[in-house]
């Protein structure tokens, strides 16, 4: 009779002991495949998280060399002079350029300036200074030294499309009647205004507004009302230009016409939208070496958003990591012991076998077997019931990453370094905040902290061949080690010495 036979038979009349068996490989098996069926989520969510959110990068003057310039210009113990600060716009020529490299799924451009309003009110409060007869900031941005000019009340948010501009974007801002700004719009007066400016002078879609910037009064075409809310703060109760209801967007061509004919066919900042995060440093790179200048402009990057969206997964894959080996290595202990006293049990068995002329490998290969047949029931249990315990498990690992880095990201949202007060989010490195809340900002898309928690917290665990493929090879590994150290001391004696102990 060949070993297959005999583990055939061993198999069935030993019935307790195949239950056991069985219960045993189940469980471990359940574990493994748990942890191999999160692993594969997390790899998944990561991969969808990186094609969703993808990254930015930040095209502004560069504020520090602009500085530095200044302090060059002084003289010797003489206190730098306001007026001599001054940036250059991004050239539109230059936008063109980066737009036309890889990996770019889209842009934002930015130009914001300040206006009064003149053929209605701006939102105000009673704190707010009275800034109904100072003259428009001349500034790129609003971005010029508080000392050398007025605030406007009402700001001017320039963009080639709200639908990308940071704070629509952001979920911030939302279009609730008519249409936003689009490239279309381009060298057009059409504006979209906030709903409490709309209700408070009583205008709808469709009305034509005044407003008034330095000694000349333009007229804008009212095409769609959004609603805004951003959190107001001191400033923006002082000084009514940052309040975000006297937002107006508009398109870029329409501020740069506002701020003057040297300002025609550029920007404040242009935010692009890379699509691969992993490979946002390639596309900065290419970008410089369009013949960028680098000494005026500076490339400000940012996946914050994707980073705070593949820590928890990467946590969650690191921990299923774990469990896989500890379940495997115990395990695999656990089995050997169990068949290392099911073999002492068969010592007289083995003698016979062995004094029949029967080759150890093939005692071993009959155990083995055994174990196979065990293992092909253990595999249908775990595939059945392990999906269930890989979900229960991974909802568990997410939630309590997603807590952790939830809180983590509206901490920073309210207080964390680089965060601005206005609705488009923190300057980038080296620049103030400007005074509208289209300006510019590192965020680009940057979505809020819930936002990032409902994306990550649908860790979708499904069971695939794949999966049920390697806990195959884990059950084969594992039958086979437990077998190979089960079977040392009774393969190491002499047959006649089993058959008399």
């Amino acid at each position: 009779m060949n070993f297959l036979k005999r583990a055939f038979y061993s198999t069935k009349a030993k019935v307790g002991r195949s239950l056991l068996l069985t219960f045993v490989f189940s469980a471990i098996l359940i574990f493994i495949l748990a942890g191999l069926t999160i692993q594969s989520a997390s790899l998944t969510a990561a991969e969808n998280a990186k094609k969703s959110m993808g990254a930015t990068v930040t095209l502004s003057a560069n504020m520090e060399n602009a500085m530095k310039e200044m302090q060059e210009n002084t003289r010797d113990g003489e206190r730098p002079d306001p007026s001599s600060f001054s940036i250059t716009p991004i050239d539109l020529d230059d936008v063109e350029k980066i737009t036309a490299l890889d990996n770019l799924s889209s842009y934002s451009l930015s130009s914001t300036t300040t206006v009064n309003a003149k053929s209605f009110d701006a939102i105000s409060s009673e704190d707010s200074s009275d800034d109904s007869d100072t003259e428009q900031q001349g500034g790129p941005g609003g971005m010029q030294m508080p000392e050398m000019a007025s605030q406007g009340d009402i700001s001017i948010s320039g963009t080639n499309a709200t639908a990308k501009a940071s704070s629509f974007t952001g979920g911030t801002a939302e279009i609730i009647d008519g249409v936003g700004i689009t490239e279309a719009d381009a060298d057009s007066n059409k504006a979209v205004i906030e709903t409490n400016l709309a209700e408070a002078n009583d205008i709808a879609v469709g009305d034509t507004i005044k407003v008034k910037g330095d000694d000349k009064t333009y007229k804008l075409s009212v095409v769609g009302i959004y609603k805004s809310t951003e959190a107001t703060d001191s400033r923006s109760m002082q000084m009514a230009s940052l309040n975000p209801y006297n937002t107006i967007y508009t398109s870029y061509t329409f501020a740069n016409k506002v701020k003057g004919s040297d300002y025609k066919n550029t920007a404040d900042s242009v935010v692009f939208n890379v699509t691969d995060p992993e490979k946002m440093d390639d596309f900065v790179k290419a970008a410089e070496a369009t013949g960028l200048d680098t000494d005026t402009y500076a490339l400000t990057t940012n996946d914050q958003v994707y980073q705070q969206m593949v820590q928890p997964l990467d946590n969650v894959k690191s921990f299923a990591n774990k469990i896989v080996i500890l379940v495997a290595v115990a395990g695999t202990v656990i089995l050997a012991l169990i068949v290392m006293l099911t073999i002492r049990e068969r010592k007289y068995e083995i003698g016979v076998l062995m004094s029949l002329g029967e080759k150890r490998s093939k005692i071993i290969a009959q155990f083995f077997t055994e174990l196979v047949f065990v293992l092909v029931i253990a595999l249908v249990v775990a595939g059945v019931s392990g999906q269930f315990v890989g979900n229960a498990v991974g909802k568990q690992l997410i939630e309590q990453q997603t807590t952790t880095q939830t809180t983590d990201t509206a901490s920073n949202a309210q207080g964390g370094p680089g965060m601005g007060g206005g609705q488009g989010g923190g300057a980038p490195s080296g620049m103030p905040s400007g005074g509208g809340q289209g300006g510019p900002t590192m965020g680009g898309n940057m979505p809020q902290a819930a936002d990032v928690q409902e994306q990550i917290s649908d860790l979708d665990i499904t069971l695939s061949m794949k999966e049920l493929i390697e806990l195959g090879g884990f059950g084969l590994g594992i039958s086979f080690l437990a077998v190979i150290i089960a079977s040392i001391s009774i393969m190491r004696m002499k047959p006649k010495k089993i058959l008399i102990s």
